[in-house]
């Protein structure tokens, strides 16, 4: 039988388990916990918004939202949201899933971190980077209530997760910070990675090859 927390039914099709397999298999109990927090909190602002939202992608789209940050899923040089959301892409496709809703979870992970845009997308794509703004940064906190967000997170325990996950982001693109221009995770680089010198958008117009 499914799991309930907080009335929010965790999907437990054979796609959905053998998705939470592969978090299992690849990530840690930080991402495992972040992963099913973000799609409760996505679910639960979904229900709340009377938003009609397909739970399955939701759930199989935070499960891999993150899992660009792991070795097994990390390439040299695409930003860690594009590796999870093609990692995705692969997984759904070997299973037979329609095109359609490949391309909803594709960009559901893609644009988790996108600010100014995920949000104005289709249902699943908007609650994946709300459930993201919720846990990570405790945007629209007062949406839940108390006790809502008490059950989500005795299921799925934060542990110290402010202290954790700056580090965790850092350890899946460390090796290509070049990868956060223009994105929100070149604020983690400049906090912890020693020598890391932010580029300018204002230097690469005015340091192009252009003469004028």
């Amino acid at each position: 039988m499914s799991r309930t927390i907080a009335d929010i039914a965790i999907p437990d099709s054979r796609l959905a388990s053998q998705a939470a397999e592969l978090l299992r298999d690849h990530g840690d109990e930080l991402l495992w916990n972040h992963s099913h927090r973000v799609f409760l909190f996505g679910a639960l602002q979904g229900r709340q918004a009377g938003l009609a939202f397909d739970s399955e992608l939701l759930y199989i789209s935070a499960l891999f939202h993150d899992l660009g940050l792991t070795k097994r899923y990390s390439s040299p040089d695409l930003r860690f949201e594009v590796d999870g959301a093609n990692a995705a892409r692969d997984f759904l496709r070997s299973h037979g899933v329609p095109e359609a809703s490949v391309r909803l979870v594709w960009d559901a992970i893609a644009l988790h971190t996108t600010i100014g845009i995920a949000q104005h997308k289709e249902p699943e794509v908007a609650l994946i980077y709300s459930g993201v703004g919720y846990d990570v940064m405790g945007e629209n906190f007062d949406a839940l209530t108390t006790d809502i967000r008490e059950q989500v997170t005795a299921a799925f325990p934060r542990d110290r997760f402010k202290q954790k996950i700056l580090h965790a982001f850092l350890e899946g693109f460390k090796h290509k910070p070049e990868t956060t221009f223009g994105n929100i995770k070149s604020d983690v680089c400049e906090l912890l990675l020693p020598g890391y010198k932010r580029p300018s958008f204002c230097d690469c117009v005015l340091h192009s090859r252009w003469s004028e």
